[in-house]
């Protein structure tokens, strides 16, 4: 029996590819803060993430039955799925919409960008199922400081101000590494598949929490919130897991978290562009250490065969 383990082994073609659907991974994703700062303005939280599970859930499984792509059987399986579910979508965007309530942008945003330096521990000292290099390492660590020196260090200040939304914060940025090691079980299935049945088990899980605390039939959103929670729905939950999914396979879990520290330059690369803002020099200098180490992170090694 020949079995083959590699490191990321792409064509450039298919390099450039993912990194492309690594800046759009990003993109998507960096919107989603934004999208639920402003449907949580008149949703609660535990019905939003219900509703962002549940639609984005139901319409992967249209497409996975609209394309005739065959839906896994095997309860493990499905059981696999449940605990992507609580990793990835469950338990972070319900720790994540409530604490935004509080927490200040910036400093949720360096919290939240530690998933790389996590899921870079936890492959280097727990699951090895990847190849731990010094570039990996070197990209880990230029990419947070480059996000701190973005954000500024001013950010600190209210550290600890509000200690259980922080905290919350911490805790999902934990289940994105974890989710994003554990989706490599997914290996040899199409990226709709766990993307659709992980939503669909994490929005069976949350409807009945939100019917007994929420009692979404007596809310009344705002417009404004219900077509953040379309976008949110569709682009950032969606189409953005398939993504995820994808690169989670191709790139590894570690390099996949990237997107992490690249939601902040191309946040400021859009205020710059459209709304003229300017950038100190330590934001320059930031910028340049989040591209250093995302490349770092990113650029595909040559494979190794073995026997």
């Amino acid at each position: 029996m020949t079995t083959t383990a590699r490191s990321i082994a792409p064509g450039a073609g298919s390099s450039r590819l993912d990194f492309v659907l690594l800046l759009t991974l990003a993109t998507l994703w960096g919107a989603s803060y934004t999208f639920i700062r402003v449907a949580v303005a008149t949703i609660p939280p535990i019905t939003l993430i219900a509703a962002r599970t549940l639609i984005a859930g139901c319409l992967l499984a249209a497409w996975v039955v609209m394309r005739g792509i065959p839906v896994p059987r095997d309860p493990a399986v499905w059981r696999r799925f449940l605990v992507q579910a609580l990793l990835n979508s469950v338990l972070p965007f319900t720790l994540i919409a409530w604490a935004e309530q509080s927490v200040e942008a910036g400093l949720a945003t360096i919290l939240n960008s530690a998933s790389p330096v996590l899921a870079f521990v936890a492959t280097w000292l727990i699951t090895r199922h990847e190849q731990i290099t010094a570039r990996k390492l070197f990209g880990v660590i230029a990419g947070l400081v480059g996000i701190c020196m973005i954000v500024g260090t001013s950010v600190f200040s209210g550290l600890g101000n509000q200690v259980l939304p922080q905290l919350a914060i911490v805790a999902a940025t934990v289940c994105y590494a974890g989710a994003a090691i554990y989706g490599r079980s997914f290996h040899g299935l199409p990226p709709a598949v766990p993307a659709a049945g992980s939503l669909l088990l994490g929005t069976a899980l949350l409807i009945p929490a939100s019917l007994v605390i929420d009692r979404p039939w007596a809310l009344h959103p705002s417009t404004l919130s219900l077509a953040a929670l379309l976008a949110l729905s569709i682009f950032s939950t969606a189409v953005a897991f398939v993504i995820y999914f994808r690169l989670v396979q191709t790139l590894g879990s570690v390099a996949t978290t990237a997107q992490a520290y690249l939601r902040v330059p191309i946040g400021v690369a859009l205020s710059v562009i459209f709304l003229g803002e300017s950038l100190t020099a330590t934001a320059w200098i930031g910028l340049a250490c989040v591209v250093a180490g995302v490349a770092a992170m990113v650029i595909p090694q040559r494979a190794v065969a073995t026997n």
